[in-house]
């Protein structure tokens, strides 16, 4: 984009924001703390301050009024126009070639793509869905959401299709942790199934993974409503345990990956049965370090089948947090499992990993600290720092969590 196309854009903001106010262009600019002659710069780059107080007068975000500035205009890219020579399905095939071998960017890029020379709105709503895969392979999962209801706004499309869509927007309500929207569209999912049994492939592995989300969400809730941690463990260990069998199920028909997720499941099942005493939190931590020598060398595995791993132990830094008192013990359970986390996390570029690596790692010094009575201060290094960084910018809800780590810990140089 041009400097002089950015200007016309922003001057477009700002008469839209005279009308939407009713006033002069004085008092526009008197609001903006401009002069009334220089509201536009002459670069058509506008400084911070500028775009804040436009955001504010216009009532839109600053992220609405940057993507308004800055956001390429539609058509504009030659090589995603409408005379692409390729076809929707050739375009389609080189998204799932790219998502394949994790070229996460070249999958959106082909989406993207695909989209511009879709003739039909399922065509559209695939692309999008190709898309939103892309975004969470990426770790930006605003985004992915944003790609999920954009498909759902394409119409006509399948039912099938539909509820795909529905279910990817679930998972993406979950791994941002807005959980009463994640658990609202997993259960309408799951009623619709009651009335209406899965008739195709594509059912099938949208229920399977609607259970998978459900039981994860109530599982996450046992922390945030710990009023009714009993009944969200019951809930968890229900729907897991449905999810774990329809996964093994498709795994005999489309492919031994879907037993990574199946793994998963039975993973977040016995962080629910040590909640509701059905095993002994040490049994259950040891049944995690058996499972955790599966992936002594994490390089040889892939997919979901790695993730698995990853997330196992992050069930065992949570059952250690609640139900270990023992601080050397809690201690020694933290270190092994936060460690062994991060690497899968690092080997896949998992972003959701890393905010729960993070997150446990931060939860454990904070008892540290309270046990010893001691201000002591984690270490990070410089690759903690990017990592940190990335993981607040992906995740709202760690922001916080993020500042604290980074303003209190001690640098060391990671050489």
């Amino acid at each position: 984009m041009t400097n002089e196309e950015r200007r016309h854009r922003l001057e477009r903001l700002l008469d839209l924001a005279q009308v939407y106010r009713g006033w002069t262009r004085r008092e526009l600019a008197k609001s903006l703390g401009r002069d009334p002659t220089k509201l536009v710069p002459g670069s058509g780059n506008p400084k911070l301050d500028l775009i804040v107080s436009l955001a504010e007068v216009l009532d839109w975000s600053i992220g609405e009024v940057t993507e308004c500035l800055w956001a390429p205009s539609r058509g504009t890219d030659k090589t995603n126009s409408s005379g692409d020579e390729l076809t929707f399905d050739d375009l389609d095939e080189l998204a799932g070639e790219a998502y394949r071998r994790g070229d996460y960017r070249e999958m959106i890029r082909m989406a993207v793509r695909a989209r511009n020379v879709a003739g039909t709105a399922e065509e559209r709503a695939r692309s999008w869905n190709r898309e939103l895969g892309g975004w969470d392979g990426l770790g930006r999962f605003n985004k992915t959401l944003d790609a999920a209801r954009e498909a759902l706004r394409e119409n006509p499309i399948s039912d099938d299709m539909r509820r795909l869509l529905q279910s990817n927007l679930a998972n993406a309500y979950y791994v941002l942790w807005h959980l009463t929207e994640a658990r609202t569209t997993a259960c309408d999912l799951i009623d619709h199934y009651r009335s209406s049994p899965p008739a195709t492939d594509r059912d099938r592995r949208t229920l399977a993974f609607s259970h998978y989300v459900l039981g994860h969400t109530h599982r996450r809730l046992i922390d945030s409503e710990p009023a009714h941690a009993s009944r969200h463990a019951k809930i968890c260990q229900r729907h897991l345990t449905e999810a774990q069998q329809q996964f093994e199920l498709l795994a005999t028909e489309m492919g031994s990956h879907l037993n990574g997720i199946a793994r998963t499941c039975r993973g977040g099942i016995l962080e629910a049965e040590v909640l509701l005493g059905s095993i002994d939190a040490r049994l259950a931590l040891a049944e995690i370090n058996d499972c955790l020598n599966e992936a002594i060398d994490p390089q040889a595995i892939s997919g979901d089948d790695l993730e698995s791993y990853g997330w196992w132990c992050i069930f065992g830094c949570n059952i250690t947090l609640r139900h270990i008192t023992d601080e050397r013990d809690l201690q020694r359970h933290m270190a092994l499992f936060t460690n062994k986390a991060d690497e899968v996390a690092n080997i896949l570029d998992n972003w959701a990993m890393r905010e729960r690596v993070f997150s446990m790692q931060y939860a454990g010094h904070r008892r540290f600290v309270g046990w010893t009575g001691q201000p002591l201060r984690m270490t990070i290094d410089s690759e903690d720092i990017k990592m940190i960084t990335g993981t607040m910018g992906r995740f709202p809800q760690f922001r916080q969590t993020g500042w604290n780590m980074l303003e209190n810990a001690c640098v060391v140089n990671a050489g």
